[in-house]
């Protein structure tokens, strides 16, 4: 219990500091990521400025009239020294003709980008498909238009390689991922170590609640022990009023209900604190259900209730029913499952108990491992659906109203039960229907020489 309260204390913590990393982690990469465009950016726009202070302008002298009318880009004299100043930065230039032609470029190769002017710089991808290898990669591109007054002189395209941003972003995300990474484990040790703290103060509030249930509930023993026999005496007395005599045996019945009740307090304490010492012997089951089945007879008979055991025959095998185990602890087992279906199935019911040996193979063996399965089947009230789920916690009650029977349990006979199945090493289920009745079925692990060889 207090292994899986850590655990997810543990994981709360984790996941909380998970998302928070994520957080983080994803906004510092956006905030890197556009830093590094913004300066790629400033670099082409700062070269677009650089190379159009170094156009060589010169106007262009009509034929006809041999008027200067126009003005025209010397691109010799403007890009001879050009060329040289970008390679070591990884930028190529790109020159345009008013009409879009391709004049000069410092590319080995023409883009077939079609002319978008912008200087807020754009991210292009190029498909290449003459080359055989690094047919695809992108560019990040600034387009100025050139311009004296209304006349349009070219167009003038600085482009960088992407990668330049791709490969520090690639870089960014490993160490992210890497420190995220790093941190949740981190985090994930230190919140085991702080919520196995949190917990301790929890875990011996918890053993010292078990300790004194069980003193307590040894300690209440005698004095109960102690008063019922005294009222025993006290109605076997010839003399004694109708009146006393009535109001001796209510006392005498909620004696011996608060007696059970202690003992069970002090079955459940011992088990939870490990203090009960085993003693295993080979049980029979099938005697030991026999007996159960004889000691609850008369009740079931005063009921009017059908109680019957069926044991299936099963492949002759030396000692084939029976178990390792506690001999006063499955008794207890199977008497509270049978006196639970007899105290609530309604006159006329049946109940059937059934013991039956469940085979089952080995891995990688030619034998077989047996398990006997017992089955307690009612055709009473029934459990609501709802109810389930909380059937072997402690002090529950599937039916309020049962608890003002004078003969109602005090809501630990199924835990108890859960309790001595998982202590034998078996497992314990109940399936149910309102009004159509219950059925427990309870696994138990046979013994050794039960095992049939095939």
């Amino acid at each position: 219990m207090f292994q899986a309260t850590r655990r997810r204390l543990a994981i709360w913590y984790t996941a909380v500091t998970a998302v928070l990393l994520l957080v983080f982690a994803t906004g510092f990469f956006f905030y890197v990521r556009n830093t590094l465009i913004d300066r790629i950016d400033d670099t082409l726009n700062h070269v677009v400025e650089v190379v159009e202070r170094t156009l060589v302008i010169e106007p262009l002298t009509s034929p006809a009239t041999k008027a200067k009318t126009k003005s025209q880009v010397n691109i010799q004299a403007s890009f001879r020294d050009s060329s040289d100043a970008v390679e070591d930065d990884h930028i190529d230039l790109e020159w345009f003709s008013p009409t879009g032609e391709l004049l000069w470029s410092t590319l080995s190769e023409p883009l077939n980008i079609p002319i978008n002017a912008n200087r807020s710089g754009e991210t292009v991808w190029v498909i290449n498909n003459k080359s055989q290898s690094d047919q695809n990669y992108s560019l990040r591109q600034v387009t100025q238009r050139v311009e004296i007054g209304r006349q349009v002189l070219g167009y003038l395209r600085v482009s960088h390689p992407w990668f330049e941003v791709t490969k520090p972003i690639r870089q960014l995300i490993f160490d992210l991922i890497l420190g995220a990474g790093l941190t949740l484990i981190g985090v994930a040790a230190v919140g085991w170590l702080l919520s196995g703290l949190a917990i301790e103060p929890v875990r011996e509030s918890y053993s010292r609640l078990k300790q004194f249930t069980a003193d307590a509930s040894h300690e209440l023993r005698n004095p109960i022990a102690t008063i019922q026999t005294n009222v025993q005496v006290a109605l076997a007395e010839p003399d004694i009023e109708p009146q006393q005599h009535q109001q001796l045996q209510v006392i005498e019945r909620l004696t011996r209900r608060l007696g059970r009740l202690v003992d069970d307090l002090l079955f459940l304490a011992r088990q939870d604190s490990g203090i009960v010492q085993q003693q295993w012997v080979d049980v029979p089951l099938d005697a030991l259900l026999i007996e159960v089945i004889e000691e609850q007879q008369t009740t079931a008979t005063a009921k009017n209730l059908s109680l019957s055991l069926e044991i299936v025959d099963s492949p002759d095998t030396e000692d084939k029913f029976t178990v390792s185990g506690d001999w006063d602890q499955l008794a207890r087992l199977f008497t509270n499952l049978v006196s639970n279906a007899v105290q609530y199935t309604p006159s006329g019911g049946e109940i059937q108990v059934e013991l039956k040996v469940a085979a089952k193979k080995k891995r990688n063996s030619s034998a077989i491992n047996s398990a006997l399965q017992i089955k307690v089947t009612d055709t009473g009230t029934g459990i609501s659906p709802e109810a389930l789920p909380h059937l072997f916690d402690r002090f529950y009650r599937a039916d309020p109203a049962r608890t003002h029977r004078s003969s109602a349990g005090s809501g630990l006979g199924l835990a108890i039960a859960k309790a001595i199945v998982e202590n034998h090493g078996g497992q314990i289920r109940i399936d149910s229907q309102v009004d159509r009745g219950t059925a427990v079925t309870v696994t138990l692990p046979a013994h050794k020489s039960a095992e049939i060889s095939l």
